[in-house]
């Protein structure tokens, strides 16, 4: 595998951020971006240093998702 795709949104109730891996069971949160970022990279060593089907990916991609209200 060379690359894994994370969901990104934002934490509406607690804030921060939360990310989830699609095609994975790893799922982490940062209170900020930089956060986030690390945790992801974490969250990722840990699934697979842990004998975790498959090859360690070799790229990590966040994919932003957010949501937009507009009053009519």
């Amino acid at each position: 595998m060379s690359e894994i795709i994370f969901e990104v949104r934002e934490d509406e109730i607690d804030g921060g951020y939360v990310a989830t891996a699609l095609g994975h069971a790893i799922a982490t949160q940062g209170d900020n971006l930089d956060d986030l970022r690390e945790m992801v990279r974490d969250a990722v060593q840990c699934h697979f240093g842990d004998g975790a089907a498959g090859e360690k990916p070799k790229l990590i991609r966040l994919h932003y998702v957010r949501d937009e209200v507009l009053a009519v």
